[in-house]
């Protein structure tokens, strides 16, 4: 399988900070993945490096084979900025017909319209744009040239939940046709459900890498919500952790039967819940 983004000792220093710290990663083709951390874990430098819009200090850092920039120029990397400007005081077609006519090998126009969903807003001004229609339309800019990897930073701010899924849909078809798709998110449950790969940073360096299955399995075991005026959770079998809420207790338990089977006589005990742990359980874990 061809490889997209091959990252190997990769290094980005601002004075006496470490943006990234001797980063290890590979992306095959056709991966949809999801790059979380914490603000300042080195996401955006990183994406920045990858898209030649900023020099590494040391390690190397290949896309297709290619140099950040020549990949770039060769019309390999696309991107979605989360605040990438839009050209003012134009309409959003002239504002597409422009920017297609930059590009050596673009996809048909009616093509990338469809694709952003930007047909209700064609004649609409940039500026008078809500933020999940300026969204759209930044996705439409990233898509145009046709690239084989995709860059998309925070791409689903300002969309309603109906929004959320189409995008999704259409990054997953994206990826069934051999795109790489990597994309920086807060949205947890997003990344959880759709990315086939999830890698966390923080301080620069990679410190989960996986499925959402795998980088969830860190945390360990399962929650158990309830409530109860009083109670000995260290003498509940099981039990690895305990966290009091309003009115009750979240415990993490190795073995929810054998907590379950000692917790549910107890006096004054009810409305207990048992969930998996989320992604944002893990996610917390690994960046504390």
């Amino acid at each position: 399988m061809t490889t997209a983004i091959e990252i190997s000792g990769l290094t980005k220093r601002f004075g006496c900070l470490t943006a990234v710290d001797d980063l290890h990663l590979q992306v095959p083709s056709g991966q949809l993945l999801a790059l979380l951390g914490p603000n300042g874990a080195g996401k955006s430098t990183t994406t920045e490096m990858v898209l030649g819009l900023s020099k590494p200090d040391s390690g190397t850092l290949r896309v297709f084979g290619h140099e950040p920039v020549q990949a770039v120029r060769r019309g390999l990397s696309g991107a979605m900025l989360q605040n990438g400007a839009l050209l003012a005081d134009a309409s959003v077609m002239s504002l597409l017909k422009l920017m297609h006519g930059l590009h050596a090998h673009p996809l048909p126009l009616g093509e990338v319209i469809e694709r952003a969903e930007l047909g209700p807003i064609l004649r609409a001004n940039t500026g008078k744009l809500s933020g999940g229609q300026a969204q759209r339309v930044r996705f439409a800019l990233a898509i145009m040239g046709n690239p084989r990897l995709l860059i998309l930073d925070e791409p689903t701010v300002g969309m309603d939940v109906d929004a959320r899924r189409r995008f999704w849909a259409t990054m997953e078809e994206l990826a069934d046709h051999g795109r790489t798709v990597v994309f920086a998110t807060h949205y947890l449950d997003e990344a959880d459900e759709f990315a086939e790969r999830i890698v966390v940073l923080t301080q620069g360096r990679v410190v989960a890498d996986g499925t959402g299955s795998q980088v969830k399995a860190v945390v360990g075991g399962r929650r158990i919500r309830f409530n109860s005026p009083e109670y000995r959770w260290d003498e509940l079998p099981a039990v690895t952790s305990a966290t009091r809420e309003a009115g009750g207790w979240l415990l993490t338990s190795s073995d929810s039967d054998a907590t379950l089977r000692a917790l549910l006589p107890l006096d004054g005990v009810r409305d207990v819940e048992v969930t998996a742990p989320r992604l944002e359980d893990a996610f917390l874990d690994l960046v504390a």
